[in-house]
């Protein structure tokens, strides 16, 4: 069977060595050398370049790092309307208020004419955060352009598309006045969890280094989760994987995703570090999914499953994933139709898999596929 999810982009071998693999401080202090000459940090008056990077035990509180540094209290931050919570809640972190904005059904980026409005219309905006969704990047040059017109800020998120580039050339994350990176599971780069601030611009102090590291049964969860999710798939494939995956859920084995701590006094840990070191060196240039639109997705879901393909763990079968949070998320669906049906017809194919294991689902896909559909 393939799999979307359970860690399916470990394969074993990888898998027993995030359980082994040890670090030393020296591969933290190579990481933050590494990310600061890879998204070219303007140097300091003081102190070395690396200084204006710091590691975090998750994603999302690298972002909501990124824009302490970079957003006044109380102003608002424009996000994508197709995101997930982590998103909202490191905005909101930040003392900021986040501001959905439409998207393209053919790109799952920012709808430029309804930034454009956004814009126009809405008062106190500090930055936009551009997510650059599955690792399909924006026309950042027009984003860019808006951007100088209305004087805010530009934060890289780059939890989908680290090593990436723009329609111009340009890196992901050489653009913005900060990057934030997420090492969490399934992301561009993935150690299971963690996440970096690359402070790209000298006019903005830097944030504290965190000091902490994270709690025991975290690390044990971040070492252990690969081999559990081969376990689940494998129970998957003897029609027990929802039991198992239940048991270890209710053992505190697992996390999901949606619920990692965001708290910018805990570190990325340098056994993490050595990891993301790693990736970082040898990025993929593929998106990190394929996105497909189709017409009634449960049922396509269903004809995959028989097909051997499990793929329902979509980003994002809601505007605001998960779905469990749509009260806290406070999304206006009314303001971005684009979103709503996009989450609606959303299906995603792997890109760590050979061609050929996925020829059959897109086979089934084909017909039920909907192209620009308005």
């Amino acid at each position: 069977m393939v799999f979307l999810g359970q860690a399916s982009n470990y394969r074993l071998g990888r898998a027993f060595k995030q359980l082994f693999i040890r670090g030393r401080a020296k591969d933290s202090v190579n990481l933050r050398v590494m990310l600061a000459e890879k998204y070219h940090v303007e140097p300091p008056k003081t102190g070395e370049k690396a200084d204006r990077v710091a590691l975090y035990h998750t994603g999302r509180s690298a972002l909501a790092a990124a824009l302490v540094a970079t957003a006044p209290k109380g102003s608002k931050v424009i996000i994508p309307g197709l995101t997930c919570i982590a998103v909202v809640r490191a905005v909101r972190a930040a003392g900021c208020e986040p501001v959905f904005v439409d998207i393209e059904q053919e790109t799952f980026q920012y709808d430029l004419d309804a930034l454009t409005k956004k814009l126009e219309n809405t008062t106190d905006i500090s930055t936009i955060i551009v997510q650059n969704t599955l690792g399909i990047t924006i026309d950042m040059t027009a984003v860019e352009k808006l951007a100088k017109k209305h004087k805010i800020n530009v934060v890289e998120d780059l939890a989908h598309c680290a090593g990436r580039f723009y329609p111009d050339g340009r890196e992901v994350g050489t653009v913005g006045v900060a990057a934030a990176l997420s090492f969490g599971k399934g992301k561009a780069v993935d150690t299971i969890s963690g996440g970096a601030l690359v402070l790209r611009s000298a006019k903005f102090p830097m944030a504290n280094q965190p000091l902490h590291l994270p709690r025991k049964g975290d690390r044990r969860r971040d070492r252990w989760y690969p081999l559990l999710g081969a376990m689940m798939r494998q129970g998957y494939r003897m029609c027990i994987g929802k039991f198992v995956t239940g048991a270890f859920r209710w053992f505190r084995w697992i996390q999901p995703s949606a619920d990692a701590e965001l708290n910018l006094d805990v570190k990325l840990t340098n056994w993490q570090a050595k990891s993301a070191l790693k990736q970082l060196s040898k990025l993929p240039q593929t998106p990190l999914r394929e996105p497909v639109l189709v017409r009634q997705r449960e049922k396509v879901l269903e004809e995959l499953y028989q097909a051997g393909y499990k793929l329902d763990e979509i980003w994002y079968d809601t505007p605001v994933s998960p779905e469990r949070y749509k009260k806290e998320a406070n999304f206006p669906a009314k303001e971005c139709p684009n979103t709503v049906k996009v989450a609606k017809m959303m299906v995603n194919l792997p890109t760590w898999y050979d061609a050929e294991k996925l020829e059959r689902a897109r086979e089934i896909l084909a017909w039920y596929e909907v192209k620009h559909d308005k």
